[in-house]
């Protein structure tokens, strides 16, 4: 069964974070939170503090391979993403992802400073918070004012106001649009 992974920094947006991991386990997804320091909390951008349910280095011990049908997900706010972005073992590993067809999923900032590092942009649409966009379009992709962008395995949103809508998404690529159907009348949206 397809997992999603949610990764974690100090100053990660906790809106976009914890809506999306509530979307996807309403929809039966095993969705875990990944801190990728070697602290179990994580500090939001808005001082919220959360515990993940592990941490990268623990992940990475203990995780069989990524399947395609997984889902790495990357929420936006500062400093978190500028983090993210910066660790190289994720990069590397949400690029080998992609490249073997792997669902990769950003939001807010994530898209230009996380999701702009994969190869095979070009073409692809996306959307984002605004001004984040320069390095996606660099790398050939094309911007779309939208809540949320899904072009093949690659799902962008735009800020914490469509983060149900970004989990949603995730949802439909991982479990059909049937279950994210459900779980949209579930919450009344």
């Amino acid at each position: 069964m397809n997992h999603a992974y949610i990764f974690l920094a100090d100053g990660f947006e906790e809106t976009e974070a914890l809506a999306t991991l509530d979307v996807l386990r309403r929809g039966g997804v095993p969705a875990e939170l990944i801190s990728v320091s070697d602290q179990f909390h994580v500090t939001g951008s808005h001082n919220m503090q959360i515990i993940a349910d592990t941490t990268f280095n623990i992940f990475c011990a203990e995780a069989e391979e990524l399947d395609p049908s997984d889902a790495l997900v990357f929420p936006g706010g500062m400093p978190g993403t500028k983090v993210l972005a910066e660790d190289e073992e994720l990069m590397d590993m949400m690029k080998e992802h992609y490249k073997w067809d792997g669902i990769v999923a950003a939001i807010c900032a994530a898209p230009g400073l996380v999701a702009s590092q994969l190869e095979g942009l070009e073409g692809k649409k996306f959307t984002c918070y605004d001004g984040f966009e320069e390095k996606m379009l660099a790398k050939g992709a094309v911007y779309v004012k939208a809540p949320v962008v899904t072009d093949g395995k690659l799902i962008t949103g735009r800020s914490a106001a469509y983060a149900i809508d970004f989990g949603l998404a995730i949802l439909e690529k991982m479990r059909g649009p049937e279950k994210a159907a459900e779980v949209k009348a579930a919450l009344l949206l």
